[in-house]
């Protein structure tokens, strides 16, 4: 690695690559429990209770996603929904008035109908055992590998939380906040510089509505010109494929099937689909993150399974702080 980078952009990165060692999730061997950031997970805590807990998630994941590729981002994102807010504890599943699946934040968020399945299952073969939290961290992971991703060992042990409020989803990065707001909802999560870099590069695959960029391409700045930072070429391009507001573009327009780092090589060429996306590329505090995952392919994949890692463990409901959810959709009686 350190012959393709120049050592400045080594040293520069170095600090973070320290700090999200920890686990190398790229293989089989379990990672040293005493590495995790929430102690109480454990790669074997379903050993006993539930045998068959991650064959099911994957059967079922499998399923789904043969049926509807596109499902696979969905679930990736559902997760990162789910983390975002007071931790992974399964609180965007809740379904009640004012609650993160009913925020204007989560109206686009796909998937719901999985998990339930799974959970339904679940409960058939291992009553009340598994929480709804550990279910949808694992369907990120299978989803991630079903499409050509890295694998990673998810520890488990997660608890289900009570509450969930509509106001707290909404301060989730929707495409659209300046740098200094990424790097501080992260950093507020227990995620650093390269998490932020390295998980924006889940849209890699993916796609957005055409209502989310309609600004950037006729009126960024309240001008009526489009953002200046766009490539000419891309900018023709996403106005012929957005002429509506509802219809849906891709946030990688040349491989947007394939789990690759071309979406960091894209935010080289201008052609970040969101301005969250573009902007990684031309701050200089994520900036030159961005260059080494471009030209290193092989970094991002790895790294990606890392920072899943760390986003899965931030923050969560262990022991008695949450519940396992008979039903995913709500609290328990």
């Amino acid at each position: 690695m350190a012959s393709s980078l120049s050592l400045r952009l080594l040293m520069f990165l170095l600090p973070y690559f320290v700090m999200a060692l920890g686990s190398q999730p790229m293989s089989k061997k379990p990672v040293p429990e005493t590495t995790l950031e929430a102690d109480e997970l454990s790669f074997t805590y379903y050993e006993k209770t539930c045998p068959n807990m991650e064959a099911i998630v994957d059967r079922k994941v499998s399923k789904w996603i043969k049926e509807d590729y596109t499902l696979a981002a969905s679930l990736i994102r559902l997760h990162f929904h789910d983390c975002a807010v007071r931790g992974c504890d399964a609180s965007i599943l809740l379904n009640h008035d004012g609650s993160e699946r009913w925020a204007k934040a989560s109206e686009t968020l796909r998937g719901f109908e999985l998990i339930d399945e799974i959970k339904q299952e679940m409960e058939k073969k291992c009553h009340k055992t598994v929480s709804c939290a550990d279910i949808l961290t694992a369907v990120a992971r299978d989803a991630t590998v079903k499409i050509g991703g890295p694998f990673w060992e998810v520890p488990y042990g997660r608890k289900d939380g009570r509450v969930s409020l509509a106001k707290e989803a909404d301060l989730v990065p929707m495409g659209h906040e300046n740098i200094t707001y990424l790097i501080e909802f992260f950093q507020s999560r227990g995620l650093n510089l390269l998490d932020l870099v390295v998980l924006s590069g889940a849209h890699t695959i993916g796609r957005s509505t055409c209502g989310s960029i309609q600004q950037r391409l006729y009126n960024y700045t309240g001008n009526g010109k489009p953002d200046p930072t766009i490539n000419t070429w891309y900018l023709n391009y996403l106005r012929r494929k957005c002429r509506w507001a509802s219809e849906y573009v891709q946030l990688d327009a040349i491989t947007p099937t394939k789990f690759d780092s071309m979406y960091y090589t894209n935010l080289e060429r201008k052609m970040g689909l969101l301005s969250t996306d573009q902007l990684l590329y031309s701050d200089s505090r994520t900036g030159p993150i961005v260059s080494a995952l471009a030209s290193q392919p092989t970094l991002f994949y790895q790294q990606f399974a890392v920072s899943m890692v760390n986003l899965g463990n931030a923050q969560v409901l262990t022991g008695d702080e949450g519940e396992i959810r008979s039903n995913c959709n709500y609290v328990n009686a």
